[in-house]
């Protein structure tokens, strides 16, 4: 017995001021990240110690219990153990219901966005649309789907409307930089993305007139983000100098702070847990996603998933997480490269299975479908999108246009869209 308190009495000596120093680290968050990757090295040799003495379990996952408070005009959490439960299988709202099933498949550099009906695969439409389509983003209240179009360098870029009960574009609307396009959980602003700006842009949702911005000066290719269960903070990726996070207040609207994950990297898409606990991050450099705690904004694990890990996409059951690995380290890649899809299951958070692409392609964005038995991507660089079967793996390939990006599946099941290709609550 007292050996067992020695050996606990001297491990407490060094682990407690090396958690004082990781409280000073979080706190002192700042886009300069030289104290923060020193200490970060400490501070992960600390929790693995602590995850030695304790259940990871019982460190890592905090189960909420009653009621989520909101922000003012969020809709509720109708189960605080399931974010995503609204967005099961076939719970369509008055919205989205009876609007016909497409897939709408922006093409990055041939400007145009192609239409496919996803019972026939065959391509029924393709209209053009503004410079450098990226995504296309389901709107708040599920009315609108509106493609991003970024501008490829231009100086300004816009958002091409599509009424989906036509599947025909509208008006565009001069918008700077629109990268990517999300929105607040109440509702009240479109935040557009401006990549290339380190920016925020908060927009009105409907006309996309300026509400406000927010700097973001230490993320570099600031693009992909998710939203903690109560609608308080969101996470953005930054891509480029070496990767990173940033934390942003959305009910004070400024940053919170930055952090640098386990190794430079190239982080990309972004998706909270079902209990809001954790977030699951892509890593195109690492090969992988790392798991980050949202309310401590604390790197905690890392899962190898494929070579060039992109994007992620919730089941409807929200069990697992399929994982999209386009197959190269580069934003150029080669055709028929390496890339599969990952399935990692969240309860375990380990990876289930990986369905290979057969002859190799590039899977990249996309959705699953409102009944979950499929999930769409892009090919990024095999012009072509994917059906994959969600129960099998099987994969079916249809040619598009040039370098297909974000695509998204519509209608999607949800009460509400808080963006990039269909994020729904």
């Amino acid at each position: 017995m007292r050996q067992h308190l020695g050996h606990w009495f001297r491990a407490a000596l060094w682990l407690v001021p090396l958690l004082g120093l990781c409280g000073w680290v979080g706190i002192a968050a700042l886009p300069s990240f030289g104290v923060g990757e020193n200490a970060g090295a400490l501070c992960s040799a600390t929790a693995s110690a602590l995850r030695t003495a304790r259940s990871g379990s019982a460190l890592l996952r905090e189960v909420r219990t009653g009621p989520v408070d909101t922000v003012p005009g969020m809709p509720p959490v109708p189960d605080p153990s399931n974010l995503y439960s609204a967005a099961a299988s076939e719970r369509l709202e008055p919205a989205a219901a009876g609007v016909p099933a497409r897939v709408y498949v922006p093409n990055r550099r041939s400007n145009n966005v192609y239409v496919i009906d996803p019972a026939t695969l065959a391509v029924v439409d393709r209209f053009p649309v503004g410079a450098s389509p990226q995504h296309v983003v389901p709107s708040w209240d599920l009315k609108t789907l509106w493609v991003a179009n970024n501008g490829s360098r231009r100086r300004y870029g816009s958002v091409t409307p599509i009424d989906p009960k036509t599947a025909r574009p509208g008006q565009a609307i001069p918008v700077d930089d629109p990268y990517n396009l999300y929105f607040t959980p109440d509702g009240h602003s479109a935040i557009v993305v401006a990549e290339r700006r380190k920016r925020l842009d908060f927009r009105d949702p409907h006309t996309m007139a300026l509400q406000q911005s927010i700097a973001a000066p230490g993320c570099s290719g600031i693009n992909h983000a998710d939203f903690s269960i109560d609608g308080r903070y969101a996470i953005f990726t930054c891509e480029f100098r070496g990767g990173g996070l940033v934390k942003v207040d959305l009910v004070n609207h400024q940053v919170l702070g930055y952090l640098r994950l386990g190794k430079r990297g190239m982080p990309q898409d972004i998706r909270v847990s079902p209990d809001g606990t954790t977030f699951y991050v892509a890593d195109m450099h690492a090969d992988g996603v790392y798991l980050v705690d949202g309310d401590r904004f604390s790197q905690i694990d890392f899962i190898p998933t494929g070579v060039g890990t992109h994007g992620l996409y919730p089941s409807r059951d929200a069990a697992k997480l399929y994982v999209a690995n386009r197959g190269s380290h580069s934003t150029r890649g080669a055709p028929h490269g390496r890339g599969s899809i990952a399935v990692i299951d969240f309860a375990s958070r380990r990876v289930d299975k990986t369905w290979p692409i057969p002859g190799g392609g590039s899977p990249d964005m996309g959705n699953v479908t409102a009944d979950g038995r499929q999930l769409w991507l892009s090919g990024r660089f095999d012009n072509a999108v994917y059906d994959i079967d969600t129960l099998t793996g099987a994969v079916k390939s249809i040619p598009v246009g040039q370098e297909p990006h974000g695509l998204t599946v519509w209608p999607q099941p949800g009460r509400y869209s808080l963006g990039h290709t269909g994020n729904m609550r």
